[in-house]
């Protein structure tokens, strides 16, 4: 067997060849590369996609010949060490007292706007939060970032009870099963999480996997295991796997089982591929889509139903977000499930790329919905926190 040198050389070069040669569309290609140039903040890894972005746009055969080996090589060495221990960041936060831009009510039936959070920190490490789940209620949180960062994090309150900012902001970059942090943007694209007894289950998209890990905030180690999610690879589109991952009621019809949603990975009759993954009702089913909307998270409600997260953009509206609610006796193996919109909002409201949701109970008793936005680490974007009480 060749050396590890020599097989990272070999490596490298079929992965030049294979996207020189079996790309059909060099401007999305291009576009991906640039994606990755952009949001990789280790050094080494960022040469290697700089590289490839050299690769697929000079023409001159000669260069790119050079970018090609450059690459290669770069392949067969490790990267360039980026310690995986927790870092300690200091957020800043202002207030969002009002939802509806330029208007004073909070009510929206069926939802009330108890106060959020614009957020902003001097690293580019926190950002590109794509899922979150409180491990206590209204307080300690944990996230995932589709950069491949575990985020830990508590709410502060002011006097009246609102989101007054994030405290205690902790993040580690993920590492694998040998404590190495994932050297490539498909290997690290976290975008789903569900937490229960001490473990936190992830949802990767590009190379499609839910894996666990135990809960260990102070320094949290690589995944122990996998779960299959039935679904067939195939079926899940590279940029549009598992959004949401959710855990539901151990009281309710679905006994407590981990239920996974794509966020757009579409069966011939253009409904979302999910999936009971365990208990009595395991097996694929499918969610209608509609107007346009895919889904970005998702949470179960105390009564046993699901709350969906969901969003659109276009050039036109921009960017949307709406929730739907999914009965939750209706979720099993092989049906077509449905329901309700309570919510919909558009540029006129505080949102941006809404992508992470939670359900949790106040104190008081009320039903709380928490939402997190996807800056997708462009200064562009925003990074919030919005809640509200839903009223039933």
């Amino acid at each position: 067997m060749p050396s590890c040198p020599l097989r990272g050389l070999l490596r490298g070069l079929l992965l030049a060849l294979e996207h020189f040669c079996f790309s059909p569309n060099r401007r999305n290609a291009l576009s991906l590369c640039f994606g990755r140039i952009y949001a990789t903040p280790d050094v080494s890894i960022w040469l290697k996609n700089a590289l490839t972005f050299c690769f697929y746009t000079i023409p001159e055969k000669p260069l790119r010949t050079f970018a090609g080996i450059a690459l290669a090589l770069l392949f067969s060495v490790p990267a360039f060490a980026e310690a995986a221990s927790v870092q300690s960041v200091s957020v800043s936060s202002r207030q969002i007292s009002g939802f509806h831009i330029g208007r004073d009510e909070t009510r929206s039936d069926p939802l009330e706007f108890v106060g959020g959070l614009e957020m902003s920190a001097p690293t580019r490490a926190f950002g590109g939060i794509s899922a979150m789940r409180f491990l206590s209620p209204g307080r300690d949180l944990v996230a995932v970032t589709d950069t491949g960062y575990w985020l830990f994090a508590s709410i502060a309150r002011d006097a009246a009870g609102r989101p007054a900012g994030l405290e205690q902001v902790r993040i580690q970059p993920m590492v694998d099963a040998a404590g190495r942090i994932f050297p490539e943007k498909g290997e690290m694209d976290a975008e789903s999480l569900a937490v229960r007894d001490g473990e936190a289950i992830v949802g990767f998209e590009r190379r499609h996997r839910i894996s666990r890990f135990r809960l260990e905030p102070e320094d949290m180690k690589g995944p122990t295991g996998n779960i299959d999610f039935l679904v067939p690879t195939y079926e899940l589109r590279q940029n549009r796997g598992f959004e949401t991952l959710a855990f539901a009621p151990s009281s309710g019809p679905l006994r407590g089982a981990l239920v996974a949603i794509t966020e757009k990975s579409l069966d011939r009759q253009g409904n979302i591929f999910a999936a009971v993954t365990d208990r009595p009702r395991k097996g694929i089913f499918t969610v209608r889509r509609h107007d346009g909307f895919d889904i970005t998270d998702g949470a179960f409600l105390p009564d046993g139903d699901l709350l969906l997260l969901e969003r659109s953009y276009t050039i036109m509206s921009g960017v949307r977000m709406r929730l739907r609610r999914i009965a939750g006796d209706s979720i099993g193996k092989g049906a077509l499930v449905d329901g309700p919109v309570l919510f919909q909002a558009d540029m006129a409201w505080q949102i941006d790329n809404m992508e992470a949701l939670d359900v949790w109970r106040r104190a008081d008793g009320a039903t709380m919905v928490s939402m997190m936005s996807d800056d997708n680490q462009s200064f562009l974007q925003r990074n919030l926190y919005l809640e509200f009480v839903l009223h039933e």
